[in-house]
């Protein structure tokens, strides 16, 4: 039986150089907690159209469509990321954002809680915070939605899940695995639910750009 919505995708692809891609995860909405829009490290400079158009794509669809916003461990300017997060929001109509290369430890807890503050301010839903390791457990009470893994698979049956965790329910914790062998995307979303997140992405694609194909599990949506 395949779970409904439990899968967040990161698709960092134009939407122009693989329109199959957007369209595959229209279809696959019912399976999407959902997709992080990412034009450029962001929402670029610019307005782009291919990607206002997939994201209505993905919203006609009842997907919930995150905004890619790179925090840079803490130490990029709140005011930079408050003006990524309204470009977003006016450009692509996204619904949340996606705060990446967030960081892990408790002494900034306080300054990732006035983002997701503003972040919600300006309209997102749902904010989820990628620090790609289990933090200090003041970010869960921030986020909707914490990664608490991102990385390659040959790692990933050695990565341990604090006691601490199990305060909180599995839909809060999300894994991102890169580099799955093909065929084993439904093992992988086994042990994400076995180490408690029920939210997972599996991909065979591995590199600087591990993100830029769909899901081996979407691949026939």
């Amino acid at each position: 039986m395949v779970e409904t919505r439990s899968m967040l995708v990161p698709l960092y692809v134009h939407p122009l150089v693989d329109p199959a891609a957007w369209e595959a995860l229209a279809r696959s909405a019912p399976r999407l907690y959902g997709v992080v829009l990412n034009a450029a490290d962001g929402p670029g400079s610019t307005y782009d159209p291919a990607f206002a158009d997939a994201a209505e794509l993905l919203r006609a669809a009842g997907i919930r469509v995150l905004g890619y916003v790179d925090t840079a461990y803490g130490d990029r300017p709140v005011g930079d990321i408050v003006a990524d997060a309204r470009r977003h929001r006016q450009w692509y109509g996204t619904d949340g954002l996606f705060l990446d290369q967030a960081a892990a430890e408790g002494q900034l807890v306080p300054h990732y809680r006035r983002l997701a503050a503003e972040a919600r301010t300006l309209g997102a839903h749902t904010v989820v915070l990628n620090p790609g390791v289990h933090p200090d457990p003041g970010y869960a009470r921030i986020a909707d939605l914490l990664v608490t893994y991102e990385g390659g698979w040959d790692t990933y049956h050695r990565a341990g899940t604090p006691g601490w965790t199990a305060d909180h329910p599995p839909e809060r914790f999300c894994h991102l695995i890169h580099g799955v062998p093909a065929g084993l995307s439904g093992l992988a979303a086994r042990t994400a639910r076995l180490r408690g997140a029920a939210v997972h992405c599996a991909v065979t694609g591995d590199g600087a750009n591990p993100w830029d194909a769909l899901p081996e599990a979407l691949h026939a949506g």
